[in-house]
């Protein structure tokens, strides 16, 4: 390619990005489910730096306070700050999220390409070993594996990460079998390039839009996911902030103090709200047929 063609290539795709994000901010629901997802995202890095209060110092003379100046939100069972436990707790929900889908997306996008691939006895025993998987939910598995390991933090990754597998298998795998049998793919193995090749150069670039709507989608499982597993007791443990665990810690305040309760539950729901929303966004965005009729 001569220098001229390489600049020309340049504006356009500028102009192409600048388009998605012009329609992208115009779509409502990628627009809201992003800004919620900043939103909690915010409240992690945010944690990093600062907090109101120390979120694992004890002062049990102020515990239960209401709202005030100096505890926005009060303060919980044990003294602690509301506040500061949700923004060090959406820490420990992003970690815990991103960590288990990457385990899945990694390990299903691998096995789902390479059934599509080869068929045969070889996607016959990834199926089936997917289908093996997928009997085994989240929160089953975190008990075998804290039985063994103990509950922790690496117990519900590992747990929601095993889970998220299956299901990336499945979506990569019928994805990829569609594309094989596309016109392009034919003259590609008609000219000689070996599965690898197509595979990587022809079928996942044009499933890659909807693995990233299926991993979004699936974060806001995993959300869900590790949530449950705290208020269990399998998940993140003391003194690491845990939104499930806040739960688990107000269900026996109810009655008493019933916003220990509504605080954590409204996190919850605004992450995984935020990410379905924004999973919707980009399921329309990314497939051309929805952009054309939009």
């Amino acid at each position: 390619m001569n220098t001229s063609s390489t600049i020309a290539l340049v504006p356009d795709r500028t102009r192409n990005a600048n388009g998605f994000w012009r329609r992208a901010l115009r779509h409502r629901s990628f627009a809201l489910g992003g800004a919620l997802c900043l939103l909690v995202l915010g409240a992690a890095l945010l944690s990093l730096a600062w907090t109101p209060w120390s979120a694992y110092d004890l002062d049990i003379a102020s515990k239960l306070r209401p709202p005030s100046a100096s505890h926005w939100l009060g303060t919980d069972v044990l003294g602690r700050d509301i506040v500061s436990l949700l923004l060090v707790g959406a820490r420990a929900t992003i970690l815990v999220g991103i960590i288990a889908v990457g385990i899945g997306l990694s390990v299903g996008v691998c096995l789902g390409l390479v059934a599509a691939a080869r068929k045969g006895w070889t996607e016959e025993l990834i199926m089936r070993l997917s289908d093996f998987t997928f009997a085994f939910p989240a929160v089953l598995s975190a008990i075998m594996l804290a039985a063994v390991i103990g509950p922790g933090m690496v117990t519900s990754i590992t747990a929601i990460g095993i889970f998220q597998i299956p299901v990336f298998v499945r979506v990569t795998r019928g994805s990829a079998s569609a594309i094989w049998a596309r016109e392009f793919v034919l003259a590609a193995r008609a000219s000689g390039k070996g599965r690898f090749r197509i595979t990587i150069e022809h079928v996942l670039p044009n499933i890659l839009s909807i693995l990233i709507v299926q991993a979004t989608i699936q974060f806001a499982l995993a959300i869900l996911a590790e949530a449950a597993l705290s208020y269990l007791g399998l998940g993140t443990q003391p003194p690491m902030p845990s939104w499930g665990r806040m739960l688990n810690d107000a269900q026996s305040l109810l009655f008493q103090s019933p916003m220990l309760a509504v605080y954590p539950g409204l996190a919850i729901a605004i992450a995984v709200l935020g990410l379905n929303l924004l999973g919707d966004g980009l399921r329309d965005l990314l497939d051309p047929r929805l952009s054309r009729e939009r």
